[in-house]
């Protein structure tokens, strides 16, 4: 995947609501197969979509990725040999030791993508703009449309949608968004108007699973309001619901993202490179001990003499 289809496969993942990292080469030392500007997709799952380095690289900006989609940080790495940068390291950059036996480096600045809220405001009255304004000022993902323009394709289950249509073909927007399932939505009008729309679309056979979904009136109640204190308690309504966790398939706060669980990780007895401690490390047993390798040139030398690394490794 060279740089314009790693691009391509960005929107696909954002606009699907995935978290991913992006990892770009900032600075190389040859040799390396790398180059500067290099970059790469890593998802939750550990999946690499681009090119940033070879053996040595790959699976620690991986690690490192999924480390950055968790906590919600962006970090920028140092990956060679310690002795080849000294006291040199800038404040705030994470050095991880690799013995690649290219005895390259590289930098490489790993930022997450995560994925935002979507709201979708039916509807082109002032209140709907100031929505609008103050949902992308939270870096929701908005769209607002015309009634006529509202189709199936402009929400999904990850969705919030608010009707704003003011009695223009209010049934028709609310019978077209409950079919797509949305996380929210909600009718902007009184409590009486809310019941005759809800009470028409169940004498039309609408699933009462569904009309029981729709929030009528929308947002919080505030009292008599002006258009844009309406906007205010219909975000706020929205804001509340996403905090509180009431919508599964809504982007979660960041402080909710949890870690995974790290998996378990050797250091090659060889090299001194960390490497995951699983079958891909081309284990070998020893005296009773596991040891893991970064590649198969390590893997020989320790098999040619394990004594002489395990005693390194214990020193």
């Amino acid at each position: 995947m060279n740089g314009l289809g790693v691009l391509e496969r960005m929107g696909e993942l954002a606009r699907s609501g995935q978290a991913f990292a992006l990892a770009t080469v900032v600075w190389r030392q040859g040799p390396s197969s790398s180059k500067q500007g290099s970059r790469a997709i890593i998802t939750t799952d550990g999946q690499l979509h681009g090119w940033i380095g070879g053996a040595c690289a790959e699976p620690v900006v991986i690690r490192e990725a999924k480390e950055v989609i968790a906590d919600g940080h962006a970090r920028l790495l140092l990956l060679g040999s310690p002795d080849q940068f000294g006291t040199t390291v800038p404040e705030g950059m994470t050095v991880v030791p690799i013995s690649c036996q290219s005895e390259g480096a590289l930098e490489v600045y790993i930022e997450p993508v995560l994925p935002v809220p979507h709201l979708v405001i039916v509807g082109g009255s002032p209140m709907t703009q100031s929505l609008a304004a103050m949902a992308r000022a939270l870096g929701w993902r908005t769209d607002r449309c015309d009634p006529q323009d509202f189709t199936a394709g402009h929400a999904d289950e990850r969705s919030m949608v608010i009707v704003a249509t003011q009695g223009h073909g209010d049934e028709e927007m609310i019978e077209r968004a409950v079919a797509m399932r949305p996380a929210y939505l909600g009718l902007v009008a009184s409590h009486r108007r809310g019941e005759a729309v809800l009470g028409y679309l169940a004498d039309r056979g609408v699933p009462k699973d569904q009309l029981d979904r729709v929030h009528a009136p929308a947002g919080l109640d505030l009292g008599k309001t002006t258009h844009e204190e309406m906007a205010v308690a219909i975000l706020a309504e929205l804001v509340q619901l996403r905090a509180s966790g009431a919508f599964a398939a809504v982007p979660a706060p960041r402080r909710a993202l949890k870690a995974e669980p790290k998996l378990a990780e050797a250091v090659d007895p060889v090299c001194g490179m960390t490497v995951t401690a699983n079958a891909s490390a081309r284990p070998a047993e020893h005296d009773g001990v596991t040891y893991y390798f970064c590649c198969a040139g390590c893997h020989q030398k320790f098999s040619e003499n394990p004594d002489a690394y395990v005693e390194a490794v214990l020193r």
